[in-house]
């Protein structure tokens, strides 16, 4: 609850939750976030208070109206003024990893027919996260909008709901499709959504949530002020998608569709498959609660986290503590990565399964960031610090497999069609990779299919490629419907949904 008992993640309040005797909630106003900032220790929050307009002092209340103030606290306590020393663990072995799927293993047959089984009885949802800016892409606006397609310039968001288009049509079902995002791209997603008319899809079967933003804090424990009347917020990470699932009512809405899973990615990796059936069948064959997918880390330091049983229990540890677990820089003989099961934040996670987590979503760990926060001084002039001068405090949803009470269900995939996740413009991660992933990627369909591809001496594709996913998910769905087709002149090459050509250049 926050400190005026509305219900927010648990725990108990900081103060009384009404007046005494008056049998009702406290309205809250100047005066209640006053007493309620004093209790917390927090009273500086105010100290602009006589100089905002009235809209600053609406949005300054219901900033603080929306605090867990118990959880800052714990946090404050934790990780500020004792600042605890990382885990240690007896033991640490490898996830057992299933290997790729292949379709001439009994097991994985047997996983994929279970996964379409799934998906035509509509027991599947689709979760998306999507709560952050194409800043660092050089991007105004929601990173899902981005427009990542190289030759139609289409978004992230569309090639997502292309994905959708075709699964639903294949296995006749209704995917609904949850995004999460943050207060700072809620309005700009909705209105890019509506801009596109969501994409051809169902609009009642795409939702909009928002997870929870928390305020960000000073070396001492104190409230920062982004500016006189604006608290310093940051979003709770990925893991706050178990609270916002249940306190948006999502759990209510999937099972009230049959729904009884959730297929989790992210908005920047463009190769996400939705909902694959060979992963989703795992799930469903052993009755898994959360089920991941790996890729194997290409060495030792690459910066991803490593899924682990530490001490019997399911962990994720992060690339940055490597030093701290010196075994997970372990080689074999021939060099290959012993600890090598990279993550890349690809999920099920059955819809009981987040209701059992957010009903102890006290015990759910959260994490501290060391940044570089801008502030403003007692002058209320805005600061930009030459260093790191505060803490921002988030969760991971891998955390959630710790809670796993059955086998670990971890599939082994190829990063080629299904991670290419996009952080930069150029570089590693970066729209500049993506873009060559998908050329030599969907080459390799053209080339299936009978249709040639100029390379150079390096084997690389010095074209332009783009294959909509609405047109094929596989490079078997591709041969099949590329039969009639008939190939452009080399140059760059990209199919629209109904096969048709658009934009080839020489």
């Amino acid at each position: 609850m926050n400190a005026f008992g509305r219900r927010i993640r648990g725990g108990e309040p900081a103060i009384p939750a009404a007046i005494p005797g008056a049998g009702a909630v406290m309205p809250f106003n100047e005066s209640t976030a006053k007493q309620c900032l004093e209790a917390n220790g927090q009273e500086h929050v105010l100290r602009f208070w006589d100089v905002l307009a009235q809209s600053q002092r609406a949005a300054l209340l219901a900033q603080i109206e929306g605090i867990d103030f118990p959880l800052m606290n714990r946090l404050i306590d934790e990780w500020v003024r004792n600042k605890p020393p990382p885990e240690t663990f007896e033991k640490i072995e490898p996830v057992p990893l299933i290997p790729v799927a292949d379709i001439a293993r009994q097991d994985a047959k047997a996983a994929f027919d279970a996964g379409e089984e799934a998906l035509r009885a509509g027991r599947v949802g689709l979760f998306l996260v999507a709560g952050g800016q194409g800043t660092r892409l050089g991007f105004s606006g929601p990173k899902g909008a981005y427009p990542i397609g190289p030759v139609s310039r289409k978004s992230l968001f569309e090639f997502h709901a292309e994905k959708i288009h075709n699964l639903q049509k294949r296995y006749e079902c209704a995917l609904p499709w949850y995004i999460m995002v943050s207060e700072a791209n809620d309005a700009a997603t909705r209105a890019f959504f509506q801009e596109h008319e969501f994409f051809g899809l169902a609009e009642q079967n795409v939702r909009f949530l928002q997870q929870r933003m928390v305020p960000c804090v000073d070396e001492q424990g104190r409230f920062i002020l982004e500016s006189p009347g604006k608290l310093a917020m940051n979003p709770n990470g990925h893991g706050g998608c178990i609270p916002a699932i249940i306190e948006n009512d999502v759990n209510t809405d999937a099972r009230g569709r049959g729904v009884d899973m959730l297929s989790y990615f992210q908005v920047d990796n463009w190769a996400a498959k939705v909902a694959d059936p060979f992963f989703i069948g795992y799930h469903v064959l052993r009755n898994a609660e959360m089920s991941s997918k790996n890729h194997r880390k290409n060495h030792p330091r690459e910066a991803v986290g490593v899924h682990c049983i530490c001490d019997g229990e399911y962990r994720v540890i992060e690339y940055t503590a490597l030093d701290i677990y010196p075994q997970l820089l372990e080689t074999d003989e021939d060099g290959k990565v012993v600890y090598d099961a990279g993550n890349p934040a690809i999920h099920i996670l059955a819809v009981g399964f987040v209701e059992r987590v957010y009903a102890n979503y006290d015990k759910f760990p959260w994490w501290r960031a060391h940044k570089k926060i801008p502030y403003v001084d007692d002058a209320g002039d805005l600061i930009e610090p030459d260093s790191a001068n505060g803490y921002k405090f988030e969760t991971f949803v891998f955390d959630a497999l710790r809670f796993i009470n059955h086998e670990p269900v971890a599939l082994a995939i190829e990063r080629a069609g299904e991670y290419t996740p996009i952080k930069r413009f150029d570089g590693d991660n970066s729209v500049v990779g993506a873009w060559k992933s998908m050329n030599q990627y969907w080459a390799g369909w053209l080339e299936a299919a009978g249709c040639p591809v100029p390379r150079d001496g390096e084997g690389e594709v010095p074209v332009n490629i783009e294959i909509s996913p609405q047109f094929a998910l596989t490079q078997d769905e591709f041969i099949e419907k590329a039969k009639d087709l008939e190939w452009p002149d080399v140059g760059n090459i990209a199919l629209a949904a109904d096969g048709a050509f658009i934009g080839q250049s020489g």
